[in-house]
């Protein structure tokens, strides 16, 4: 069962564990320079707004409804961020345009270990964007559909879907049992810039700058993954412009430029779990172009692009098992 509360989408199985929920938000953020340096990771700027597609059934277009769940508004060019909340172990595939954002391969409802195309909720406590290399993203970045920006369309040639897909399993009752007898990522204060080209409804994500981020190895064995239990949800983009008209609700303002930022002296954050091992990058994702390659031809597609230097890096610690002391690093 999925369920929206407070702009969260809620994943349930009661009939396999009482404790299996999941909670996915969807976080506004800094987009960082798109220039092939690395950034560590921007903060959270609170969660985008989430609405019931069927409460707007009469404004929506109309293959929006064909497939249900929700929708949220992006300003062309913004930036964002996924995180997953629970206690509860969860296989999570994580699509835009129907493309795998880990694997790079189209949609598929199963799980697949070589290469492993889904992160694991919450020893993954977050995605950010396109697994490219071991440790390394590019940052998920709307653009409007039909321009030939987005990871759909360049690995497809077709604008068809947009938005983003997600399927949750949970993980199996007994393998729970078995293995057991919230993170935090800095927040900071929704500011003022992006540009905003295209009054079309849909929007998709294409890869931005590069980010440090590991999408760790699945630490457990495929069969303990519960394949008959699942929840699938599209979440639709819809671009900023249109989102009034649709919702009657005004779009969030919108966000800072990295360099404004950095220049108020606001903290960017760092997150290294040496537990878990890192998934190697994808080839088919590596070769997409980034949204400053489409610029360089195109222009107009990524405004305030000027690199910066983060300054203050704060560093963040994983999740510890109840009873754990974490250990000294460092010197």
């Amino acid at each position: 069962m999925i369920e929206l509360n407070n702009e969260t989408l809620v994943f349930s199985f009661p009939e396999v564990h009482a404790a299996a929920r999941l909670r996915i938000e969807f976080q506004r953020t800094l987009r960082i320079p798109d220039d092939n340096k690395t950034y560590p990771l921007p903060p959270g700027l609170g969660r985008f707004p989430l609405r019931h597609v069927d409460d707007h059934a009469n404004r929506v277009p109309e293959d929006w409804l064909e497939r249900g769940g929700v929708m949220l508004p992006m300003y062309q060019s913004e930036a964002m961020w996924i995180n997953f909340r629970g206690e509860y172990p969860f296989a999570v595939k994580i699509a835009t345009g129907k493309i795998n954002a880990v694997s790079g391969q189209p949609w598929k409802d199963k799980l697949n270990r070589n290469p492993q195309d889904y992160v694991v909720a919450t020893e993954q406590p977050w995605l950010d964007g396109y697994c490219v290399e071991k440790g390394v993203i590019r940052q998920f970045v709307a653009m409007p559909l039909g321009a030939g920006v987005t990871a759909e369309e360049q690995v497809t040639g077709k604008a068809e879907h947009g938005g983003l897909q997600i399927i949750a399993y949970p993980m199996k009752r007994k393998a729970y049992e078995k293995y057991f007898a919230s993170r935090y990522r800095g927040v900071a204060e929704e500011n003022l810039c992006v540009c905003e080209l295209s009054a079309g409804a849909a929007m998709g994500l294409a890869p931005g700058g590069r980010m440090k981020q590991e999408i760790y190895e699945d630490e457990y064995n495929l069969a303990d993954w519960d394949l008959e239990h699942s929840s699938r949800c599209f979440v639709h983009i819809c671009n900023s412009v249109v989102w009034q008209d649709f919702t009657g609700w005004m779009p969030p303002t919108v966000p800072p430029t990295a360099s404004r930022y950095n220049q108020a002296g606001l903290p960017w954050f760092d997150y290294y779990d040496e537990k878990l091992t890192a998934v190697n990058g994808i080839a088919a994702l590596k070769k997409l172009k980034s949204v400053a390659q489409f610029d360089k031809k195109k222009g107009g597609l990524l405004p305030e692009n000027a690199s910066v230097n983060p300054g203050k890096v704060v560093p963040l610690f994983p999740k510890l098992k109840p009873g754990q002391v974490r250990e000294w690093v460092g010197k």
